[in-house]
């Protein structure tokens, strides 16, 4: 098995390179796999970017990204349903089966997680069905901790399983992102409790390197510059029973600031290092 057989590159790493430029170095390195996001699928256009991923050979991993489903505005909330089904068709126009949630932070005022995450739970027991007719599974993301106020009130894999097992399974799972619960005593624990429920729909690679950057979320090291041990966490989602792609997604403004196609090449090449080629494709 080539080295880059489960390795897919998320969009956003890389996303100084336009799409069709994106599917060009795919091509040339070799890259069989890519996660998208809405945003620049949107500009192109969906049924014109499923084709140029299509016609170029390459598999679309994920979708990223639905969610942000804790408003409590009536009028808010409508809205982001209305958003969350858009994307759930996105991801079926684009040929991927799972659509990677981010749910969202505190509304503006609002102190209480609890009831937050409710609020994702009521979300998602009327887009789970929905999803499910288009043939999507829906992937709540914990985000680490610090994003707990404005952009995700599920911090940890055991909060994240608690609100999918609410569900059928090729419903709602998870994303297990090693940026985000790699400091959690836990979550290993809890990669094999979603394994074991069929529940790991994404694995998501990022490396944690410090100072942290002003504002924090562009914060996500290469693969091999920070703390976290990738084949380690590896292990836990292959001895859980995962299979699927492995996604590298990075919000790196050095990285941004490089050709993007030296940055493909070379978080290739760290994949192969940090990542055991091991297991079956997707």
């Amino acid at each position: 098995m080539s080295d880059l057989a489960r390795f897919s590159i998320n969009q956003m790493t890389v996303k100084q390179l336009s799409l069709p430029e994106l599917t060009a170095a795919c091509r040339d390195l070799g890259v069989g796999n890519v996660g998208l996001w809405r945003e620049p699928v949107q500009a192109y256009g969906v049924e014109a970017a499923a084709k140029l991923v299509r016609d170029a050979g390459l598999t679309v991993t994920t979708l990223c990204r639905g969610g942000f489903l804790t408003a409590t505005d009536p009028d808010a909330r409508a809205r982001a349903l209305a958003d969350n089904r858009r994307a759930v068709d996105e991801a079926a126009t684009l040929g991927t089966d799972t659509l990677v949630l981010v749910s969202g932070g505190l509304p503006p005022g609002d102190k209480d997680l609890r009831a937050a995450r409710e609020r994702i739970a009521d979300a998602l027991a009327e887009l789970g069905p929905y999803a499910e007719e288009h043939g999507v599974r829906l992937a709540i993301e914990p985000l680490h901790p610090m994003y707990a106020s404005d952009r995700c009130v599920v911090s940890t894999l055991t909060q994240a399983l608690d609100l999918a097992e609410r569900f059928p399974a090729h419903q709602v799972g998870v994303t297990v992102d090693t940026y985000h619960i790699w400091w959690d005593d836990r979550a290993p624990e809890q990669v094999a409790r979603a394994g074991a429920g069929g529940r790991i729909h994404t694995f998501q690679l990022a490396d944690w390197t410090t100072p942290l950057p002003e504002g924090v979320l562009n914060g996500r090291g290469q693969i091999g510059d920070g703390a976290i041990d990738m084949r380690e966490w590896q292990g836990y989602v292959e001895a859980a029973g995962y299979t699927g792609a492995i996604e590298v997604e990075l919000f790196n403004e050095g990285l941004w600031a490089r050709d993007g196609r030296e940055v493909l090449a070379e978080t290739a090449q760290r994949f192969a290092a940090h990542v055991a080629p091991t297991g079956t494709g997707k």
